[in-house]
């Protein structure tokens, strides 16, 4: 290598001097430095010098200032025309503990021999020395913070917000896209509700339509009043969302039965690996020695009406079924001691958190159809709404039984007290049973994340 000692280089014709060719890199020696050439207005960041306590700042240097340990000082050197100092908001703090930036002695910042304080979350400021007159001047001053995203980006269904969490609600198929999880592992475990189509019932005395299965899973990232059936504790309850699509099913009411048939099943809701399944249909009752048991679901259906003619009752439909921990359901309710004579009732299907009470002597001189089982109440939309209530049982001679809360629909009766009607939409109520029948309510589905 060629040394050249020279105390000045001129160009031999013309004004410009050219150092290298094109593409070359001229690098000063290590501890040299320059002058004359004057700054470009940008500053050299000490990335290798995170700051965390007070310090002088030098002429030309920017700073990562983390003031989440404390509050803290940046003095400014002594001021000389053209002088340039930055610093930024390395952890996002300075509202909480701000950075205060020190002229030098009598120096002055804006004109004014002051403190300057940075107190803006994620604030970035220049300053730039131009007279003893103005002093520093601050040439930028941005208080956006361009980040990454650490939190969950997703999209699909209705979308509301509720303080730091979404929620996005499906009232129908549709699909819950990923397009980012959390940084952080905890809160890819999502908050969500899952609700089966609720049973129906049918118009020949049947039992009330069974509610949906309704299953719930609070994250305690995502903290809101759950409903007893929160599933959290169980491990396989949990859904750990990735970057992904996850098709959503909402389970459909069933529809009204067949004249002297059983009332038949809701269909399923799907989240992920989690399945409630639809509601249980009412059992039929058509006469004194044709009569049917509940239908198995989510929530059992009642048992069809039985009057004179046996002493043995219809019983419910199973509920939790297929079983999941928590039970996602209860049993349609049962006839019990039913009297030789007398008119037909029909009991009430299963609700989420109560089965429909065994429904002791139906039939007889006012005697009503039996009332369905109580669903459950959750906050999760940010509002408590009731889901999976069980439909009401038929009454001959009374009132027909009322729908457990959360959706179940009301049974008629023959007595004049009203038609049967159907299970809510979307609560995955049953449907209640008798005087035109009910259908089934369809189902639901929540998700529920923190989003920032």
């Amino acid at each position: 290598m060629s040394k050249i000692e020279v105390n000045t280089v001129a160009p031999q014709c013309g004004t410009t001097l050219t150092l290298g060719e094109s593409g070359d890199t001229v690098t000063l020696g290590t501890g040299a430095s320059q002058s004359g050439f004057g700054r470009t207005g940008t500053v050299d960041w000490q990335t290798g010098s995170i700051k965390t306590s007070t310090f002088t700042a030098a002429n030309g240097e920017g700073y990562f200032a983390n003031t989440s340990g404390g509050a803290f000082t940046m003095n400014l050197p002594a001021g000389s025309a053209g002088n340039i100092v930055s610093v930024v908001d390395y952890t996002n703090t300075f509202q909480t503990n701000t950075l205060t930036i020190s002229p030098n002695g009598s120096e002055k910042i804006g004109g004014v021999n002051s403190n300057f304080i940075a107190s803006t979350e994620g604030q970035s400021v220049t300053f730039v020395y131009v007279d003893g007159t103005e002093g520093w001047k601050n040439v930028q001053d941005s208080t956006s913070n361009a980040v990454g995203n650490p939190f969950i980006v997703a999209t699909g269904g209705t979308i509301t917000t509720c303080g730091n969490d979404k929620i996005h609600k499906f009232t129908g198929p549709g699909t819950f896209t990923v397009t980012a999880a959390s940084a952080t592992a905890a809160e890819n475990i999502v908050s969500y509700l899952v609700v089966g189509g609720g049973g129906g019932s049918g118009i020949s005395y049947n039992g009330g339509g069974g509610a949906g299965g309704v299953r719930e899973l609070e994250s305690p990232t995502t903290p809101y009043t759950s409903s007893p059936l929160d599933g959290y504790p169980s491990a396989p309850n949990r859904v750990t969302i990735t970057a992904q699509a996850y098709p959503i099913t909402v389970g459909g009411g069933a529809t009204v039965a067949a004249t002297n048939a059983n009332g038949t099943n809701g269909s399923n809701s799907i989240f992920s690996t989690i399945t409630s399944a639809g509601g249980g249909g009412g059992g039929v009752g058509t006469g004194p020695l044709t009569t049917s048991d509940g239908v198995p679901g989510g929530s059992g259906g009642g048992g069809g009406a039985k009057g004179s003619g046996g002493t043995s009752g219809n019983t419910g439909g199973t509920g939790n079924t297929p079983p999941t921990t928590p039970a996602q359901g209860t049993n349609g309710g049962s006839l019990t001691n039913v009297p030789t004579g007398g008119g037909y009732s029909a009991a009430g299907g299963g609700g989420a958190s109560a089965a429909s009470s065994p429904f002791a002597t139906p039939g007889g001189p006012g005697q009503g159809g039996g009332v369905g089982g109580a669903g459950i109440t959750t906050e999760i939309t940010a509002s408590p709404v009731a889901y999976g209530g069980g439909g009401g049982g038929f009454s001959w001679g009374g009132a027909g039984g009322s729908g457990g809360t959360g959706g179940g629909g009301n049974a008629g009766s023959a007595g004049g007290s009203g038609s049967a009607t159907s299970g809510t939409a979307n609560t995955g109520g049953g449907g209640g049973s008798g005087s035109g029948g009910g259908s089934g309510g369809s189902g639901i589905v929540v998700i529920r994340y923190k989003y920032q």
